[in-house]
Order: structure tokens, then sequence, then C-alpha cells
């Protein structure tokens, strides 16, 4: 049958006769509370797209490979050049890195993804943990270095263990910095000096984001001033010396972790990039030389379209950013890394982490990353051990080897979905990042805390949703696995002790006069920073040193973004009754006081159950069914539980509820009675005078209901 006879046989219909058979479906609800689906960001999703939706947006008529890059950088997008699979690791000893790195780089990793040591990452040497200083820098906590994990390298001695065998001429290195890049940089140079090899050809990033480390830990060991020159001096030998290194970092997470939508993680890491622009301009580097060494880099979350859409958006955004610069059509490519999401990862149910994580990879490739770190699934619980790694790792290899998603370029280019969604993310985050401008700039709307209270509102936001399970995080807030055992967090060993005797004894192979002599040099001036540095590297130097030197011993402070998860309120209640089973030697517990034949509310007993299991409770009563009011009393009161939830049809409850609760409060009076199920206003004023404390119901705050009956109860100790 030809294309023309088919569609004869099967017209199309127009929208307005689809939108009427929509709303003859809903029998009466409304389409718009239905089928329209308001995000985070301000925008509101239709149910489906049209070509009349995408008509005269700008950006279709590009091109992949031609600015503004909006499907990506190369014209055969990962074709010709897949992503890099940059899986981070962070062993704390280097030793250990060694090893771990040796192994994932033989087995399908491309990019040595570098994570650091909490001290390093804040410029400062490893103590023993008793002589640690009363105001040094807390350990950072973010999805960057997990919970006190990352590979402790102080010095070139550090670097050669960590590196053995590795050749940083052949594989590309992923290093953030934290707030200054000189110090680690000069380390990896001097390492690279000693080995005989070529520091121009170092490929990928070693570079620093002291606005990005300024919100996610409230502190920087220097001035922004001292901190841009810093990122001057390096990019300036980069531009010089190593073609293929980035030293310029911007980083999403920050925002990301503490709650932040996609636009604002998008607005903010745009604006932050706009403020190290001016900065290095002023320091004498040209806007191709700086958009050459900038890499940013994205968490990814779970909404599939709309990642893949914020990628998109963000290439628009930056080669428009470029262009006002007067950067030419190469300085205007994006490079973006990616990493799955912290936000949404889990303690409990933890193998539920890998299907976000695939979800999450998938836009991350599908949206143009240029390299990927897959998360962990037990990344919540603690450091990854192999068998995670392993995974995590084949998950990007199973995209790219078995999904084929390196064959196709830009393959969500063309859906009037994904085009009108990355024209609606770019205009939303253009908004905004013009609302930090207004207020100063980033440095500027950090100090006076304009982005911590945008991040703040969002995360408040998400959090009432996810309380009411608006939201769901599934084994968490609904579906729980009510047999599982509490995952135990691992706990990161830092070694620090380990770190500081190693620090010490390469101290002690140093003159220290010469070596004050260079500090002092390397303190006078801005100019040469790099070259300071490395004189001090070679006589004795270690990262400590050379941040400190640099950043003088002052600093900066704000107030912090905090890093959180989803799921950490609804794991805190689950966590509370697990001990309290452990001090008492039962769960806590609820009494289904089910009243007439279940088949009649079997939907509503199970959603009782499954409510209460999201808390820990143990549900009882539901096997035995009562047929009276009276006999569910005398069963509820036997069973000894201090809640009971009386549960039947709504017709039955005129019938049931009042005399139920009296019964139960005139034999018990600290029983708490609630009702499942939410009856209209007059009823529940009659229920509540019989007794009835609260009802169990779909719209309820579920978080606060269960947080509210567990410090009732004493299960919160």
């Amino acid at each position: 049958m030809k294309v023309a006879d088919l569609l004869r046989e099967f017209p199309v219909p127009s929208y307005e006769e689809w939108r009427a058979a929509a709303e003859k479906s809903l029998k009466g609800a409304s389409f718009e509370a239905k089928l329209l689906s308001p995000t985070y960001e301000g925008i509101t999703l239709m149910p489906v797209y049209r070509r009349e939706d995408v008509e005269g947006l700008p950006h279709l008529t590009g091109l992949p490979g031609l600015a503004p890059y909006v499907r990506g950088t190369q014209a055969l997008g990962h074709v010709t050049r897949g992503w890099e699979v940059s899986q981070e690791i962070a062993d704390p000893s280097p030793e250990a890195f060694r090893q771990t790195a040796a192994d994932a780089l033989k087995r399908g990793q491309t990019m040595l993804n570098v994570v650091l040591d909490p001290d390093a990452l804040a410029g400062q040497d490893p103590q023993p943990v008793a002589e640690a200083a009363p105001d040094a820098a807390p350990p950072q906590e973010s999805a960057q270095t997990g919970v006190g994990t990352g590979v402790g390298i102080f010095t070139p001695a550090d670097m050669e263990q960590a590196l053995e065998g590795i050749s940083l001429e052949t594989v590309p290195v992923f290093l953030h910095t934290g707030g200054l890049t000189v110090p680690m940089l000069s380390l990896i140079i001097r390492h690279l000096e000693q080995k005989g090899e070529d520091p121009g050809k170092l490929r990928g990033l070693v570079g620093a984001d002291p606005l990005g480390t300024l919100a996610e830990t409230g502190r920087l060991p220097c001035t922004l001033d001292r901190a841009y020159q810093d990122m001057a001096e390096a990019t300036k030998w980069a531009v010089r010396f190593a073609p293929n290194l980035r030293s310029i970092h911007v980083r999403s997470h920050p925002y990301h972790n503490g709650g932040a939508n996609v636009v604002q993680d998008l607005a903010f890491s745009l604006a932050t990039a706009v403020e190290y622009v001016r900065a290095l301009l002023e320091r004498g580097l040209t806007i191709d030389q700086i958009a050459a060494k900038v890499q940013f880099s994205f968490s990814i979350g779970s909404q599939v379209f709309l990642e893949i859409a914020r990628l998109r958006a963000a290439r628009l955004l930056w080669a428009t950013v470029v262009e006002a610069f007067g950067g030419s059509l190469e300085a205007q490519k994006m490079q973006i890394h990616a990493r799955t999401s912290a936000w949404n990862k889990t303690v409990l149910d933890p193998y539920t982490n890998l299907l976000r994580a695939s979800t999450e990879a998938f836009s991350a490739i599908v949206g143009g990353a240029d390299s990927l770190h897959v998360s962990p699934f037990d990344e919540a619980i603690g450091p990854a051990d192999e068998f995670s790694r392993r995974i995590a790792r084949n998950t990007q290899l199973i995209l790219k080897d078995e999904a084929h998603l390196d064959r196709v370029a830009d393959p969500a280019g063309g859906s009037w979905y994904v085009e009108w969604l990355t024209d609606a993310v770019a205009e939303k985050a253009w908004m905004l990042f013009q609302q930090v401008e207004e207020h100063g700039g980033m440095a500027k709307a950090l100090q006076d805390g304009f982005v911590q209270q945008l991040v703040a509102q969002t995360a408040a936001e998400k959090r009432e949703n996810i309380a009411r399970r608006k939201e769901r995080i599934v084994g968490v807030n609904m579906y729980p696995n009510s047999a599982e055992s509490i995952p135990a967090e691992k706990q990161a060993d830092g070694k620090r002790e380990a770190h500081w005797k190693r620090l010490q004894a390469y101290r002690s192979r140093f003159k220290q006069d010469i070596l004050a002599e260079k500090l002092t040099e390397l303190r006078k001036g801005s100019d040469g920073l790099l070259y300071k540095a490395l004189e001090a590297v070679r006589t004795g130097a270690t990262l400590g040193d050379l941040a400190r030197a640099i950043g003088q011993e002052q600093s900066i402070a704000v107030q912090p973004i905090p890093f959180q998860r989803a799921a950490e309120a609804f794991e805190a209640l689950r966590k509370q009754a697990e001990e309290y089973r452990q001090r008492s030697g039962q769960e806590p517990q609820v009494y289904l006081a089910a009243v007439g034949p279940l088949s009649r509310y079997k939907a509503r007993a199970d959603f009782c159950t499954e409510f209460f299991a999201v808390g820990g409770f143990a549900v009882l009563g539901l096997e035995q069914p009562a047929a009276s009011a009276e006999e569910a009393a005398a069963r509820a009161l036997s069973s000894g539980a201090r809640i009971v939830v009386i549960c039947a049809e709504d017709e039955r409850y005129p019938e049931i509820v009042e005399p139920l609760a009296r019964a139960l409060k005139e034999k018990r009076s600290d029983v708490i009675v609630l009702l499942a199920g939410f009856p209209a206003p007059d009823q529940a004023e009659a229920y509540r005078a019989a007794g009835v404390e609260e009802y169990v119901h779909l719209r309820g705050n579920c978080w606060q209901l269960l947080y509210d009956l567990q410090k009732r109860t004493g299960v919160i100790a």
C-alpha cells in the first residue's frame, strides 16, 4: 500500500480533535491538571508537541559541528570521536589508586579521572588527627569527592606512586584541583620532568573552580584576586606549552547537589564562566585563549529529555557568550564533562541506583557530553568497591558497544519535544543569568547570598514534594522493600596519618633554608607564579606550601550550599525504626483495624501498608478483617500497638468510625487513632471529636505524619 493510500485510510487528526478525544477520556477531570506537567524550572510540559511548536526557533537551521553548536561541536558527533569513559578514581593511598587506575584503564576506561583527598582540594597538607589545626578547612563533602575520599597527593613522590606505570603523555587526565590550579599543576609538571616525559603532551583537564569551591565549601584558601591570578598563570602556561590541556573548570555540581533545578545550575555555571573570562581578560589573555581552556562539568539528573535539552541549551548559550566577547567560531565550542547525579541516589534499595545512573548516562551521551562518569550504585553508602566500579564502567561500555549510541550524531535532533524544550531551557537560563549579571556577577551573587537563597527555595520545594510523595523515589518513599537490611554506611579511610608520615619523610630529603627562599619568592609577586612554584617544588615544596604561598594565608568566606540527597529524610525514618527494633526487639507497629470484606477496600489497605512501611512500621491485622466495629476495637487493643488505623470502604465509615474510635480511646487513652482516607469536612469534624487524630491519604504529608508518629511512640530515642 502506498503512503498516500495509507494516509487516506487513516487520516491524521487535528490537534483540536485529539484534545477533544483526550478530554472525553478524562471524564470531566481537568485537562490542564491531568495532562500538563509543571517543572521546577517554571516550564510547563505538554502531553504532545507539533511542528507548530517549533516554528521560528532560530537554532533549528543549525547542523552538527556548526555554530551555535546546539547539535554538537563535531560534524558527526560521537561517530568520529566517542566520548571519554572518565570514571572517578578516589582510593585514598597512592598505591591503591595506582592499582585501581591500572585495572580500569585495561578494562575500558579511556580517561584518568583523579579525585583528590579533601585536604589536597582545600590546599593544605595533611596533619595527624590529634594535631589538626582548629581552623583548618573541614573535609569537603560533594559528589566530586564523596565523603572523606580521594587520593592523597601532596608531593611529586606521591604523584610518582599514584601514576607508576601510567603515562600522561598517552592517557588524558581529568583532575579538579579545588580553588587553585598552580600547586597541583606544578607537582604534575615536576613528576613528568623526573620521568623524562613531555608536559606539552598533557591532555584533558587540570583546573580549579574557585567560585564553585566557594559555593560548595563556603571558603577559599585565598582571595578571589589571587585565585584568578593563579588561574591566569596556569592558563598562560597551557596556552604556550600544552595546547590540549584545559585549566579552567566550571562545575554545576555544588548547585545540583544543593537541590537546584536545571535552569539554575546552568545559569550559575554560565555566570561563573563569564566571571572567569572577565578576570582573565584583565590579566592579559584573549577570549579565544580563554574559551579554549574552559571545561564545563554538569551533574545529570533523572529527567531524561530535560537533561538532553539542558546540554544542547548549554552549548547554545556558551556560543552566544563567547561570540559577545568577540570569540571565533572555534572558541565558541563548549567542552562538556558529565557525571550522573548524586542528589537522587539512595542508601536504601541501592541496586535501583543502577537504573537511575543508566538513564542519566543515556541523557548525557545523547545530549552530547564529551566525557562521562557513571556513579557506582553504592556511592551514597560509601567508597565504591571493585564490583560497583566495574558495573558503573560497563554501563558506559554497553551504551557504546551494545546500544551503539556512538553511531548517530545528535540523535535527539529534530524531535519537536526536544527542540522546544531546548529553547525553553535556554530562555529560562538566560533570564536567570542576566539576573546574576544585574546583581554584579557570580562572585557578588554568592557573597550576598542571592544564589544560596534561590537554591534553597528550590530544594525546599523538592523536599515538600518528596515528603508528600508527589515526587517518588522508588524503594524509599514508594515501594519500599520491608525485608531489606539497611546497608551499613562504609566509612572512608582518609589515611590522614599515613599521608602525614609520608609527607614528613619527603620533607627530610630537602634543605629547608633553600626551600624557604623559594617560597618567599613565590609570595612576592603575581607574575610567573607557575615558574616560581616549579622552582619551589624542585627544592622540596609540598602542595600545602605552594597553596599558602600563593594565597598568602588570606581567604574569602560565604554561606556554603549544603550537599544533600533527595532520599535522606525518609532514609532517616527507616534508620530510626531499625534502631528502635534493635533496642526493643521488635519493629514499631501499626494495627490496621479493617472492617468488612477485604475485597471492597483492598486497594486502600495496600496503600496503608506501603505508607507505613516507608517509615519502617510493621502493619498488623490485615490478615483478619473484623465483622464489626466492636470486634475491630477488641483486636486492635489486644495487639498492643500504639497506632491504630481504621480501614474500610467509604460507605461503611459513617457506621463504624465514631464507635470504633471511642471504644479505642475509652479503653486506652494513649492510643493514636488514624483513619484511612480523607472524608468530607463535616464528617472529618465528627470523626475528630470521636478521637480520630489524622488521616492517611494520597495528598497528605507522608514524611511529616510518619515522623510525628515515630516521635510520639518513642521510636526516635
